[in-house]
């Protein structure tokens, strides 16, 4: 609500008002009423969420540096020659701004995946940087080669990784919604009704 100042105002003028000119009570308990008034007012009918900045700060600072380290993630993408681990990157940024995001509308998943900010995100950095420094320098000796094989294996484990670690801040979520699916599809069956219905009718209609 955009007036919700205004409106824990007036309420906070109105029961300071009232005591302290009206009913004749002394000035710190009208004032102290009033305050306690204008907090409740804030509490009502203040819909505005306060922002993780202010609510976590630690939090708020660990998924800036998350966000800076996924764009120099993604500035690599263009410097890689193959095309197939192009793909692998990109995907890789993709999961971790999905993560992000997820986060940051729902805080405490975050000690889900605590080590993937603070370790594996900062190491799949390196090892894609490194990568492309490698691979710049065209060597050509046995070590060479075995380091970029090797690279690239470890940025299409990354890839895999980081959706699975994702797909785990939604594990509960899709555990809870499986259950009431299951227990929706009960009840329907106790009624004498078949979700398998609702499909027939469906494919009749099509």
């Amino acid at each position: 609500m955009k007036n919700s100042g205004i409106i824990s105002a007036l309420i906070g003028g109105t029961f300071f008002a009232v005591p302290y000119v009206a009913l004749s009570v002394g000035l710190l308990p009208s004032l102290a009423l009033g305050a306690v008034a204008f907090g409740a007012g804030e509490l009502v009918f203040s819909d505005k969420k306060k922002p993780l900045e202010i609510t976590n700060r630690p939090l708020y600072e660990t998924l800036v540096e998350a966000k800076k380290q996924n764009k120099q993630i993604e500035n690599m993408i263009p410097k890689v020659e193959s095309a197939e681990l192009k793909q692998e990157i990109k995907e890789i940024t993709e999961s971790v701004n999905n993560i992000i995001s997820t986060i940051e509308h729902n805080p405490k998943k975050e000690k889900k995946i605590h080590n993937f900010f603070n370790y594996y995100l900062p190491v799949a950095l390196k090892i894609i940087q490194k990568y492309d420094e490698i691979e710049n320098q065209r060597l050509s000796s046995k070590e060479g080669k075995q380091f970029m094989e090797k690279s690239e294996k470890m940025i299409k484990e990354i890839n895999a990784s980081f959706k699975k670690q994702l797909s785990n801040l939604y594990q509960s979520d899709m555990i809870d919604v499986d259950a009431d699916i299951k227990l929706f599809d009960s009840m329907l069956k106790a009624d004498g009704i078949d979700s398998k219905d609702f499909e027939h009718k469906k494919l009749e209609e099509e």
